[in-house]
């Protein structure tokens, strides 16, 4: 019996477009065991929008797993699946799946991968890092991907002290969409602009300067200017959070969930956000410092 937790991940946090992640505190859980046929156990409210067979993508990216080292196939397994992560909400559901996938051939076939190696392969699979980094090493991950060669950079000091709040709407933004609404290029002094934002964030991050990285994340000018427009709920639950003491807030990789940054939140002022949320799903998360972990114990019927 394998036991495989993945954490959700929210990308860009404003200007880190395509290269700034973190880990959350919400989780994937596979318990995977050997069957005769591969099948996927998935909670009811799953059933609509994740595959049962050997189309789900954590089977599809522990097959190219299991392929870059040189096997054909892998031995079958049950795998029952414990999901807290939104599907198609910008909280990294796709991630957790490819993470999780690689994790399991790297289990099942004893393939003792590094993190870094895990990355590369989810890189490939994904084509770039801002989720799949900070699933597999937990923290916030500043990487680069440009299809041959790899870096990132992990923050982990005093996150505690942070609370994530997501505000999670009830409908989906699917992301080959919300890709699909940017435009193709942008003027040059445009771009240098979009560009020093999110250095500023990233030197920020480093420093520990959060209200300055709570500002940073309301200045994108990569890709947020464009979605909100799939998001209209986008204005109204800023003001809220900001009314709220936020340092800054964000839209959620390609969305509709919208987080807000709080430095040392108090029960009541969680408590007024949630008041204030009646029609959503509201998230109070901490940063997950541990990325994707796996645990081996004896089958449950032996």
């Amino acid at each position: 019996m394998i036991t495989i937790r993945v954490p959700a991940t929210s990308a860009n946090l404003g200007p880190g477009f395509d290269s700034i992640g973190m880990a959350l505190s919400q989780y994937v859980t596979l318990h995977c065991e050997p069957a005769g046929e591969w099948s996927f156990v998935l909670q009811k409210k799953d059933q609509p929008f994740i595959p049962e067979g050997k189309s789900n993508l954590i089977y599809k990216s522990a097959l190219f797993t299991a392929n870059q080292y040189g096997y054909d196939q892998l031995p079958a397994h049950k795998v029952t699946m414990t999901n807290e992560v939104p599907i198609a909400r910008g909280l990294g559901s796709s991630s957790t799946a490819v993470v999780g996938g690689i994790e399991l051939a790297n289990q099942i076939l004893s393939l003792r991968l590094a993190e870094r190696e895990k990355l590369k392969i989810a890189c490939t699979i994904e084509g770039h890092p801002d989720n799949v980094a900070p699933a597999i090493y937990g923290g916030i991950t500043v990487s680069s991907y440009d299809g041959v060669n790899l870096e990132s950079v992990r923050f982990s000091k005093e996150l505690e002290q942070l609370t994530w709040v997501a505000v999670i709407p009830d409908y989906h933004v699917e992301t080959e969409e919300a890709r699909s609404i940017l435009p193709a290029q942008l003027p040059y002094k445009d771009a240098v602009h979009a560009s020093g934002m999110a250095n500023v964030l990233v030197a920020a991050l480093a420093e520990k300067d959060w209200p300055l990285v709570g500002r940073m994340m309301k200045e994108d000018k990569w890709h947020q200017p464009y979605r909100s427009g799939l998001i209209p709920d986008f204005p109204h639950v800023s003001k809220i959070l900001e009314d709220n003491g936020s340092l800054g807030h964000y839209i959620s990789g390609a969305g509709p969930t919208m987080i807000g940054l709080f430095h040392h939140a108090g029960e009541r002022q969680l408590a007024a956000l949630n008041d204030h949320f009646p029609n959503y799903q509201v998230e109070f998360l901490k940063a997950d410092l541990s990325g994707v972990s796996a645990s081996v114990s004896p089958a449950l019927n032996q």
